[in-house]
């Protein structure tokens, strides 16, 4: 019996169907995996969200210190009393490693570690966004893919070991309307690790800080009440600041721009 070869003309109509097939599936295989990890990242944000809440209620009301030095005085009591939410990078002996160079991932773990938040969450992946690819660049190694708001106990525009301590909120009853206002935002910092916290101006037309540009047209953000969401862009420039992470854009007009100054906590009440 005679078997029949494929011709090479069928061949490339067999070849030419599937590359159309895998055009056609590519988008969506990468946009269900963009929303695995947006689900992921929203419910890293829960969970911080949660243990910062937990944490005001083990001490009275007080927040965590949401700022993060890049200094040896890390530990400075009289200009950090509270402590920060998340140390600095530090060696096992506590001596404060600077990422120039990059540093070693462990001692950025273990600033994580010894964090006022970490005994709420207890574990290291929930500080990590799966989408930050940060973690495989040899110069940056970071894990921490969040940071805190600036007026919720941590840095503003000018402030140094709490020089102005009016401009951010101290405890808990000084939120207006904590479910309207964010704690947690994605930030990628190119040094290594996501320095200070996350500031903007709470008034005008310009950012200061861009957010992380992980998701498309949308970002992650962590409340006051615990709750988090998923956050979606309705003005391209937004889009583009993020993924360009331009500092202190002006966006006249924006309603990104309206949305967050209307969710940043800025001083007390």
């Amino acid at each position: 019996m005679n078997k029949r070869a494929f011709t090479l003309v069928e061949l490339l109509v067999v070849i030419a169907i599937i590359a159309l097939l895998m055009a056609l599936l590519m988008p969506a295989l990468r946009l269900a995996k963009d929303q695995a990890m947006g689900l992921i990242c929203v419910n890293n944000l829960k969970q911080l969200s949660l243990g910062w809440f937990s944490y005001t209620v083990d001490n009275d009301g007080m927040l965590m210190g949401g700022h993060r030095v890049r200094n040896a005085n890390f530990k400075d009591k009289n200009c950090y009393p509270d402590g920060f939410w998340i140390n600095p990078p530090h060696d096992a002996a506590g001596n404060y490693t600077s990422n120039n160079p990059p540093g070693v991932l462990e001692d950025k773990l273990r600033g994580i570690k010894t964090g006022k938040i970490f005994p709420y969450v207890k574990t290291l992946k929930v500080f990590h966004c799966p989408a930050d690819a940060r973690i495989d660049i040899p110069e940056q190694l970071a894990h921490d893919s969040y940071s805190v708001a600036g007026g919720m106990n941590g840095e503003d525009a000018y402030s140094t070991c709490k020089q102005y301590p009016d401009r951010v909120a101290e405890v808990y009853e000084e939120i207006r309307s904590p479910a309207n206002k964010f704690v947690f935002v994605e930030e990628t910092d190119n040094r290594g690790w996501n320095m200070g916290s996350w500031i903007m101006n709470p008034t005008g037309d310009c950012w200061i800080d861009p957010l992380a540009g992980w998701h498309n047209d949308r970002n992650t953000l962590g409340f006051a009440d615990s709750h988090a969401v998923k956050h979606r862009w309705q003005d391209d420039r937004t889009i583009q600041m993020n993924e360009n992470q331009t500092f202190g854009a002006c966006h006249p007009g924006s309603p990104d721009l309206y949305y967050m100054q209307r969710g940043y906590q800025s001083g007390k009440y």
